[in-house]
Order: C-alpha cells, then sequence, then structure tokens
C-alpha cells in the first residue's frame, strides 16, 4: 500500500516550496504525492503558471476557494478539504509557509476522524519555527498555530529549531531540513540563467533594482503608501527599478489614485506579476532588492544580492545576521540603499543545510516517521 502524500499549495511561493518534494516523492515507489491547489491564489501569474515553470502537474485536487476576508478565506478552504480529507484519507498532509490555506488545512487535518479506522492523517509543516514576534501579522498568528497543531515540524534553520523549543514543543516532532526554496532555485538554475527578463525592461544587468510589495502594513493605508510610492520614484532617479505589481498593491495604487506618482517615474517600470522563471532571472542579474517578503530574504542571501526589507521585523532573521538583508522603514530606505553602490563584495552564504538537498532530507524524514523502506 503505497503512502497518499497530500501536497497543499495556496499561494506563489507555495508552489516553489512544493515542487522540489513533489519530484523527490514521486521516485519513490512507496509514495504517492497528490497536490492539493486551494485556489487562495487565482491570478494566472500568481500561481497556475507556477505549475508550467516548476514541471509541475495540473492540480490533482482544486478546492477553488478564492479571495475575500482572512475569516471567509480559511473557512472556505476548511469546509472544501474537509469533504476531500473524508474522500480521499491521505495518510499525510503537508502543509507549508504561512497563509491563510496553511492553517485551514491544518485545522482541518488534526479534527477529521476518518469513519473506517478512526484515525486522522498525521500533519507535517514545512518551514516550521519561522517567528516575526508580531502578532499583528496574520502570518505570525498562522505560524504558530500550525505549529502547534501539528505531527512533525521540520524547520528551515537553527532559529527555527529554538522557537519551538522555547514554545514547549517535543523536540522529538522537530526536524531540521534546510530552506527548501534553495532547492527550486537550484533545481531550474539552468532555465532561469538561460533567460533575458531584464531586456523587456531596457535595463542593463547589475544596473537596476527589483521592488515586491504586497503586505497590508505597506500598501493598504493611502498616506504610507502614498509616500512609499514617492520614495520609490526618487529612488528610481538614481537607478532604474522593476515593479512586478501584486494584485492587492495595484487595487490599492487605483484606488487612492496613486497611479500618476508611478507613471511619472520614468525609470520606475512598472508590470504584472512575473512567472517564477522570468521573476528569478531579473533576480540573479539584479543589483538590490526592496521587498517585505519572506522567500526572497532567503533568496537574496542565498545569491548574495543586498536585500531591503520594508518591515520592522522578520521571521527570517538568519538572513540578517548571516546573509545579505536589512530590515528598513521609509525614512531610512534611500540611505540604506546608497551604501550598495560603495560595497559590492557580499559573502558567501554560509547557512547550514542551505544547499538544495532540502527534499531529500524531507524524504528521508517521512520514509523514517512512516516507515517505509
Amino acid at each position: 500500500m503505497k503512502c497518499k502524500i497530500h501536497l497543499i499549495a495556496a499561494a506563489r511561493p507555495n508552489f516553489m516550496k512544493i515542487a522540489p518534494l513533489y519530484h523527490a516523492l514521486k521516485k519513490e515507489a512507496w509514495a504517492a504525492p497528490v497536490i492539493v491547489h486551494t485556489g487562495q491564489h487565482y491570478d494566472l501569474n500568481m500561481s497556475d503558471a507556477f505549475f508550467k515553470d516548476l514541471n509541475l502537474p495540473e492540480p490533482h485536487i482544486h478546492l477553488g476557494a478564492g479571495s475575500g476576508s482572512h475569516a471567509e478565506q480559511t473557512g472556505r478552504v476548511m469546509i472544501a478539504y474537509e469533504k476531500v480529507l473524508l474522500e480521499t484519507h491521505p495518510d499525510l498532509v503537508i502543509v507549508v509557509g504561512d497563509v491563510n490555506s496553511t492553517i485551514a488545512c491544518t485545522l482541518a487535518s488534526t479534527k477529521v476522524v476518518y469513519p473506517t479506522n478512526n484515525t486522522r492523517p498525521l500533519v507535517a509543516h514545512l518551514e516550521a519555527g519561522l517567528r516575526s514576534f508580531d502578532r499583528t501579522m496574520p502570518e505570525e498568528i498562522n505560524r504558530i498555530v500550525t505549529d502547534s497543531l501539528a505531527d512533525i515540524l521540520w524547520t528551515p534553520s537553527p532559529d527555527g529549531d529554538e522557537n519551538l523549543i522555547k514554545e514547549g514543543v517535543d523536540s522529538a516532532k522537530i526536524v531540521m531540513v534546510g530552506n527548501i526554496m534553495i532547492d527550486s532555485l537550484e533545481m531550474l538554475r539552468g532555465k532561469i540563467e538561460a533567460e533575458k527578463s531584464w531586456e523587456q525592461f531596457g535595463v542593463t544587468p547589475e544596473k537596476y533594482g527589483i521592488i515586491t510589495l504586497h503586505r497590508p502594513s505597506n500598501v493598504d493605508e493611502p498616506d504610507s503608501l502614498k509616500k512609499l510610492c514617492e520614495v520609490l520614484a526618487g529612488i528610481s532617479q538614481k537607478i532604474p527599478l522593476i515593479f512586478p505589481v501584486h494584485p492587492r498593491t495595484r487595487k490599492n495604487i487605483e484606488k487612492y489614485k496613486l497611479a500618476n506618482i508611478i507613471s511619472a517615474a520614468k525609470n520606475l517600470h512598472i508590470a504584472d506579476p512575473l512567472n517564477y522563471i522570468c521573476f528569478m532571472n531579473l533576480l540573479f542579474n539584479c543589483r538590490f532588492v526592496i521587498t517585505d517578503s519572506g522567500g526572497i530574504q532567503e533568496e537574496t542571501t542565498y545569491l548574495r544580492i543586498p536585500c531591503f526589507t520594508m518591515r520592522p521585523n522578520t521571521e527570517r532573521p538568519i538572513t540578517v545576521t548571516n546573509g545579505t538583508n536589512q530590515l528598513c522603514v521609509l525614512e531610512n530606505i534611500e540611505e540604506k540603499i546608497s551604501t550598495v553602490f560603495l560595497n559590492t563584495n557580499y559573502p558567501e552564504c554560509n547557512i547550514d543545510l542551505w544547499d538544495g538537498e532540502t527534499a531529500n532530507r524531507i524524504v528521508a524524514s517521512i520514509r523514517s516517521i512512516l516507515h517505509y523502506k
């Protein structure tokens, strides 16, 4: 009997995290991986295109959750996934990251009871133990609750283990496996390097910056978003910027009538959300990144690219202490970016297990825990 494993995919970073693991599990005779797409992100470039880039098949199960408030989205995913659980009886459910689908599928899986044998699936959290210690962030709540309920906690770095131990988690549940995002990057490095995405924006490698901003704290309040747009426009006068605009951010730029600030900045290049290979080629060739995303903090550290994170905190502090990441606010972002032009020698990434082999370690962990040979 094969082990039926559900891989939960929702938002863009989830797809990159499940891809190496799906491919690794497909090689195992004992494993039957199933991709469950919750539909939390339903824009083509934000979701479906990533399956093509990452050589994934069409999702085996699609929940079609769509957008909405945190409660609406979480509730819809829970209702839809509970039905899937009772129909398909997976042995293991793997949730990744910290989006609403992560907590929703964890709650549904830990509370369900299969009527045929009075059991439930094991739940594993990939990217466990990350903490910003800021409970105003919805993602922090999702991380805490998911880690408190999951049976297996796969951490990306030593600080993840330390956070869980401090919270009283049984150390037997914790396995440090490394950073799955690096697996995706290395898996597709050849395709990424073959692209020339920067050409469509008329820029030169290492002479432009990238912007990715979507968090409510940065883009939901009109005054702060206006100031942010003005700061970005000012930075673009010194160096071209490429800004793939998240749907949430674009909606608010239009809502608050700020498009004129963006359009007036000739070197601020606006784009729709980009597929993985296209975006990563831009990342490989950029001079720096301005972001509020989590995963990009890790990728830039691995690639030795300066990263300026527009947040007061990060759930990935190792990218600050051992990497190229700096936390910024509107008042100091321009000053910090000016240092990029003075420093061109960033150290190699020396974070343990960020080596492109995380998926294989996860497969070994599953095999050991569930006693498959």
